[in-house]
């Protein structure tokens, strides 16, 4: 099935592609922090002005991730649905889920700032994942919520600090086989 075009995807992946040669450096170098921090620089005020700011930085967000766990090397899944229950990011994969649930990292971008909306996904979710620690949520401001949260904005946003603590869950949780990110 082909993705239908979006403009702040392909301006995200214009972006990466113009600044490869400096990305690639900081990849093998795992500092991915810098990476995502020079992203939001560059692209954040671009982005919530293709749209509305939750839809377009959830959609940067989502993006950037999944750019991200691929050169990390970091075994993901996106965009997929278990049970009718969509999932924007599951780390490794739903077979890992279903065996072992506390070796599975679920990362929900919601796409709005409504408390209620969010909290009905996040139990959605827990039908699926019932270890609530590992439900993370990426969100345009910080609310009060049970879940660990990554707030998605220009300046100190701990959205930066995801794969830090994304590659921490994959190598105490033993999946990462080859410890390419070694924290």
């Amino acid at each position: 099935m082909q993705e239908e075009p979006n403009p702040i995807k392909d301006f995200l992946f214009d972006y990466l592609k113009k600044s490869e040669k400096r990305i690639q450096e900081l990849v093998s170098q795992s500092k991915f922090t810098e990476i995502i921090e020079d992203i939001l620089e560059n692209c954040y005020d671009r982005v919530i002005s293709m749209g509305e700011k939750e839809e377009s930085l959830g959609t940067l967000a989502t993006g950037l991730l999944h750019y991200l766990l691929t050169n990390a090397l970091v075994s993901s899944q996106r965009k997929i649905e278990h049970n009718g229950i969509q999932i924007d990011i599951i780390i490794p994969d739903l077979k890992t889920l279903e065996i072992d649930p506390k070796k599975t990292l679920i990362i929900c971008i919601p796409k709005t700032i409504d408390k209620i909306i969010i909290e009905q996904k996040l139990e959605q979710l827990q039908k699926i994942q019932p270890a609530k620690d590992n439900i993370w949520l990426v969100i345009t401001k910080k609310l009060d919520l049970q879940n660990k949260t990554y707030v998605i904005e220009k300046k100190d946003a701990s959205f930066s600090k995801i794969i830090y603590d994304i590659a921490q869950f994959v190598n105490v949780q033993g999946q990462n086989k080859f410890k390419i990110l070694r924290i």
